[in-house]
């Protein structure tokens, strides 16, 4: 996989940071690796958990790093409680292929955006924001002006 750096080396410092609390949680490191990564710039290889809980810290934070936390879940119920208990909302995914079953869980899962069946897809024209403590309101489309102006309403009688 080729992927692009992260922010700075401050931040792969970060990023490398989670990853080994996560690993000294009881996470499994399934893909990747915890050392930084050979010659200059912010790259990281991806790195794959397996095994993080609800308690740990990588399914606490935002990392904003090439990071999978797979969190396993017993039924729609339980992946909808899961989402929805972390602190951030930025964005979800949804795999299956029951249409019902994606539109009830897009209903319920906290996010600003949820994917169904692709990640990270996007469009100018669709708003996109978090919800909690993601984001700062929605960017993209005509709703991202309503975060640049004050809508207010005069009435002149003469």
């Amino acid at each position: 996989t080729h992927i692009g750096p992260v922010a700075s080396r401050a931040h792969r410092a970060d990023v490398l940071e989670h990853a080994r609390t996560a690993h000294t949680e009881g996470a499994t490191l399934a893909h990747g690796s915890l050392q930084e990564r050979a010659g200059s710039g912010a790259y990281l290889d991806p790195i794959v958990f397996t095994d993080v809980q609800a308690e740990h810290r990588l399914f606490l934070e935002e990392v904003f790093g090439p990071i999978l936390a797979v969190t396993r879940f017993t039924d729609d119920a339980d992946a909808v409680r899961l989402a929805n208990a972390t602190p951030f909302g930025l964005g979800a995914g949804v795999w299956t292929s029951n249409l019902t079953r994606a539109h009830r869980l897009t209903r319920e899962i906290d996010a600003g955006l949820v994917w169904v069946n692709c990640y990270e897809e996007g469009d100018l024209s669709v708003p996109f924001g978090g919800r909690k403590l993601s984001g700062h309101s929605v960017d993209k489309s005509i709703h991202a002006l309503d975060k640049f102006t004050s809508t207010k309403s005069t009435w002149i009688h003469l």
